[in-house]
């Protein structure tokens, strides 16, 4: 990123406090700038398409349209747009079918200032995040099967994605077999893949193997590409449809 450009950030959420309070974070940053605010989700995807922006900051529950809804909405119409679902919860349905609907990542709405602010920039510059409490809930509810309830009066409908039903970019159905693009990984992008889908960062992956960070980011570029993921939170989808965790 030069220094001429700045980072042009939507806030959708339907408390005006926590709209102001995340527009203060970031207009307070030279290379950000918030382009608009949205008290539903159809304010959000309204937003998106007339001012284009870099990054959707999006609640989940939200009247009329909710974030999950919007978040595939959006993605649909540009996928240069990134998405960071905010949640004041660790891990729910709604989180998991935002995942599959497009979103970049999540985090939780008592993030850090700091830590939101680099998570808009890792977004921006291409990458995925995922709030690190919510990494071990995300595991252990993927391992419980625990995304294949129907849905209660106020959450969402059924008909969407609220499992791990399949791959919102090649529709591909959850699996008891593994996908081919898997035989396609050198046995060190399967151990990558593997601490990827169990939270570590690229730093941990490299401390853990014995490698060096520039190894373990090429290790990533590569199997992000041979398994046809745009990014991480891709990447653990796909390691666990394919049970390598």
């Amino acid at each position: 990123m030069s220094e001429t450009q700045t980072i042009r950030v939507v806030i959708a959420d339907d408390q005006e406090l926590v709209r102001a309070g995340f527009g203060m974070v970031i207009n307070s940053q030279a290379d950000m700038q918030v382009v608009g605010q949205a008290r539903d989700g159809a304010e959000a995807v309204a937003l998106a398409e007339r001012s284009r922006p870099d990054v959707v900051l999006m609640d989940v529950r939200m009247p009329g349209m909710d974030g999950l809804e919007a978040t595939g909405r959006i993605t649909a119409l540009d996928e240069g747009i990134r998405v960071i679902i905010l949640t004041t919860f660790d891990l729910d349905e709604y989180v998991m079918a935002a995942i599959n609907a497009g979103a970049s990542g999540f985090l939780l709405k008592d993030t850090e200032p700091e830590t939101l602010l680099s998570s808009i920039r890792t977004v921006y510059n291409g990458n995925a995040i995922i709030a690190p409490s919510a990494t071990k809930r995300l595991i252990e509810r993927m391992m419980e099967g625990g995304f294949g309830s129907p849905a209660q009066p106020g959450q969402p409908d059924p008909s969407r994605p609220t499992q791990l039903a399949q791959s919102p970019q090649s529709g591909r159905p959850a699996q008891s077999y593994t996908d081919p693009e898997l035989a396609l990984l050198t046995d060190r992008e399967r151990e990558v893949l593997v601490e990827i889908a169990h939270g570590l960062s690229n730093q941990e992956i490299a401390d853990k193997l014995y490698v060096s960070l520039p190894t373990v980011k090429t290790h990533v570029a590569h199997l992000l590409q041979k398994i046809n993921a745009r990014d991480r939170v891709q990447a653990v989808v796909f390691a666990y449809e394919n049970h390598l965790v």
